[in-house]
């Protein structure tokens, strides 16, 4: 058991084992093995090195965005008034993303009481038609002039009619400044959209002769977005504004610059939805003669959404060796193809069989084999 056990130990150190190879010389099979390990080849290089860049380790950014509109426009609705910043941008602080009226409905002067309901909205004959629950407001169950009156803010908002053309047309010329800031922990590189070289005093984007310019004009991005400013400024939209930053940190870090992009969400001649534009309500409360009172305006305006994503990418040998060792394990698929042919498909398969396969018997089937072959010999 001893002798056993050590020659077991000993083969197991001292002994190598390496398959058998076969030269098979046949134009078919080497055309076709030489053709897959060709195609993989040009996988491993094309696809997986170069397109995929499977050298490189990669890095997600985390980014920060701040914005400031600038722009002022007058009407004369009802009055001469001036409209800034501050009165046509929802909410004012800045962020990622925010509302620019065109448009708007504005009621005057609402105060909590009873008046009739619009005209041709609740119509009645008597006051059982003017039941609650059959209207979407508040009923006190009279009918005054062949109309309910209603409990509710008066005088009641009438939005069946949106102004055209769109109020603040000239919002077209609004400037939006837009600063981002991005971060790749993992390689610790920090990056922003403000380069050295943009003169932000004289500078307005364009894709071509001024793509790294942050300041972009509104008319702008609504053409860009693929719809026309007049159309959606009526009832509003929504505008999605891409910044990518996709950067190669092997070059310098300095050549790691954002592109812009803009994409219609929904606005003016989307079909597909029953809501077509974008608008929302906004209030103004105040006290006048020990009345609570307030001015609605319904708000037609362009949504902006400013979407940042960011990826790097930067040399890093785990990957290549990982890639290099994928790569290397492909190139079997030819010899396992190529073995099948052999094997399977040509008329010598047989032939084949017995040169790739070398078949052994135990030493003591071997022996009675042996003995038996020199019998018939004798006989």
């Amino acid at each position: 058991m001893n002798k056993f056990l050590k020659e077991a130990i000993s083969d197991f150190l001292f002994e190598y084992e390496t398959p058998r190879q076969v030269l098979v010389k046949n134009k078919r099979v080497g055309i076709v093995c030489r053709l897959i390990q060709l195609a993989v080849l040009a996988y491993i290089i094309g696809w997986v090195f170069i397109y995929e860049r499977g050298y490189q380790s990669t890095d997600t950014a985390i980014s920060s965005v701040f914005t400031k509109m600038k722009g002022i426009t007058y009407t004369n609705e009802s009055g001469l008034r001036i409209w800034d910043v501050v009165d046509y941008v929802f909410p004012q602080h800045g962020g990622d993303s925010f509302v620019v009226m065109t448009n708007y409905i504005m009621t005057s002067g609402q105060h909590l009481g009873r008046c009739l309901e619009l005209p041709g909205l609740a119509t009645c004959v008597s006051d059982d038609d003017c039941v609650e629950g059959k209207h979407k407001r508040k009923m006190t169950g009279k009918c005054i002039n062949s109309s309910c009156e209603v409990f509710a803010w008066c005088p009641i908002e009438d939005d069946r009619t949106i102004p055209s053309p769109p109020l603040l047309l000239e919002a077209e010329n609004f400037t939006l400044f837009i600063k981002n800031s991005i971060t790749f922990p993992e390689f610790k590189v920090v990056r922003s959209n403000l380069e050295k070289n943009v003169d932000l005093g004289n500078c307005l984007y364009h894709k071509t002769s001024d793509p790294l310019c942050p300041i972009f004009r509104l008319g702008d991005i609504i053409e860009m977005s693929n719809f026309k400013f007049i159309d959606v400024a009526k009832s509003g939209a929504a505008i999605g504004i891409l910044i990518d930053w996709t950067c190669n940190l092997d070059l310098p870090v300095d050549e790691c610059k954002p592109k812009y992009y803009f994409h219609g969400l929904y606005g003016h001649g989307d079909k597909s939805n029953s809501s077509l534009g974008y608008n929302f309500r906004h209030a103004k409360y105040y006290v006048e003669d020990k009345i609570e009172k307030r001015t609605i305006t319904k708000v037609f305006g362009i949504r902006f959404d400013i979407i940042v994503q960011g990826l790097a990418r930067q040399f890093d040998i785990i990957p290549t060796l990982t890639t290099i060792g994928s790569g290397v394990g492909i190139f079997g698929v030819a010899t396992v193809v190529c073995d099948m042919v052999l094997l399977y498909i040509l008329p010598k398969r047989d032939f084949y069989k017995n040169m790739k396969f070398k078949y052994t018997a135990e030493q003591g089937e071997d022996k009675g084999l042996t003995q038996s072959k020199s019998e018939n010999e004798n006989n």
